[in-house]
């Protein structure tokens, strides 16, 4: 099979790269092993949340103080300012509704009761344009009988420490009863799926307004609109009181419904997407990559002129550790980390983690390397690049849009 790009993962990178070069007329294909980091998406997208351990108010200007090998200087201020204006609008042409600005970070509020830092937002939260400042004095927290994946305690203590009268409140429907039976199958998507259609929605709104009389705010764990995108919005029409959306314990609704939506625009746009498939080799001749070979396609190539490799760090097994390295488990290709084992760890539990900061090594087009050489052909983006702990930055998202697009304007070029 044939293709102009074959890009090597579906998630956000993957996809963000996809439709770029779709909507340009580009034929693509997306190879992707199953569920990405999208389904622990928490309803925001971090450009830079923070430097040096301290908060980001301006992620455009605080991004000039970034390391040399970050991947954002490396990309270029001038460019990050440029896809920074792009990547929203991607998003919004896909279907998701969010906001934000790059130059000026808003709050949202986290399962834990804080507000942290973010970019663009779904419109299902709301958006706070001050940290520490909650507008409201007295909350209810809600959470469904038997719905163990959020938890109303530790919001509850968060909201005290910003000086919120917050109480907890359960409530129980007997459209949930089915699922609550068994623990594993009362989930966030499970509850989506109930109120995505007939009348739950509406008792469910009834019974919040029934307890929520002597209180200015409701806040809610986010387990609405996983097929339908306009749930959370008539959940807000139906009930008395302002209402806060809260992310949960993975599987995430309004992750899930984001990829669904992404991969709907990449396939819309022509795109082929492979799902449930990984690749397990490439030929390599004369610094080129010639084709891919899969698990499910076996002895069919797969053939294109241009390959992305967005395959992810550890989690999604873009980076593995054995016991005597770090390696990039398809073509073999050079990765920035640490020989000597001790050192890729620090033993300070919540320090800023050396093994976080390992990626594969690319030119300054973002083409990977080979025995220190660079395979033209294969350019590298997301999480599966170095020099970056996303995690203790609020980069992670950010790093994925802004490098999958310049990825694929090298391509385009």
């Amino acid at each position: 099979m044939k293709f102009d790009t074959i890009i090597i993962g579906g998630g956000l990178t993957g996809l963000t790269t996809g439709i770029k070069l779709a909507e340009q007329g580009i034929k693509c294909a997306i190879v992707s092993s199953g569920q990405s980091a999208l389904h622990f998406f928490g309803g925001s997208f971090d450009l830079l949340g923070k430097t040096n351990e301290k908060e980001v108010k301006n992620p455009l200007e605080s991004i000039k103080s970034l390391p040399s090998e970050h991947p954002y200087i490396r990309i270029g201020t001038d460019n990050i300012t440029h896809f920074a204006n792009e990547a929203p609008q991607l998003l919004r042409r896909a279907g998701l509704n969010i906001s934000g600005k790059a130059n000026q970070n808003h709050y949202v509020l986290t399962p834990m009761g804080t507000l942290k830092p973010t970019w663009l937002t779904l419109n299902d939260f709301n958006r706070f344009e001050e940290n520490f400042v909650f507008p409201w004095q007295k909350a209810a927290i809600f959470n469904f009988n038997g719905f163990l994946d959020f938890h109303a305690l530790f919001a509850k203590d968060g909201l005290l420490k910003l000086g919120i009268q917050a109480e907890i409140k359960s409530i129980a429907m007997k459209q949930l009863e089915a699922i609550r039976r068994n623990p594993s199958e009362m989930r966030s998507t499970n509850i989506a799926k109930v109120f995505d259609k007939g009348d739950a929605l509406n008792e469910f709104a009834q019974k919040v307004n029934e307890l929520s009389k002597e209180v200015d705010a409701v806040i809610l764990p986010s387990v609405f609109g996983l097929f339908n995108t306009s749930v959370a919005d008539h959940l807000k029409a139906k009930i008395e009181k302002p209402v806060v959306l809260v992310p949960v314990v993975p599987p995430s609704v309004p992750g899930i419904r984001s990829q669904i939506l992404l991969r709907n625009r990449f396939q819309q746009l022509g795109g082929t997407y492979f799902l449930g498939d990984h690749v397990d080799k490439g030929t390599l001749k004369d610094n080129r990559l010639n084709e891919i070979y899969t698990a499910n396609h076996g002895n069919i190539k797969l053939i294109a002129d241009q390959f992305v490799l967005a395959s992810g760090s550890f989690y999604s097994k873009g980076l593995v550790a054995s016991p005597y390295e770090i390696y990039e488990p398809i073509f073999g290709l050079d990765v920035d980390s640490d020989s000597n084992r001790s050192q890729w760890i620090d033993e300070g539990f919540f320090n800023s983690q050396p093994f976080m900061h390992y990626g594969v090594k690319t030119d300054e087009n973002f083409c990977a390397l080979k025995n220190g050489k660079t395979i033209k052909n294969l350019f590298v983006a997301g999480s599966v690049l170095g020099g970056t702990n996303s995690l203790k930055e609020g980069s992670g998202a950010g790093i994925s849009l802004i490098s999958s697009l310049f990825v694929a304007d090298q391509i385009l070029r």
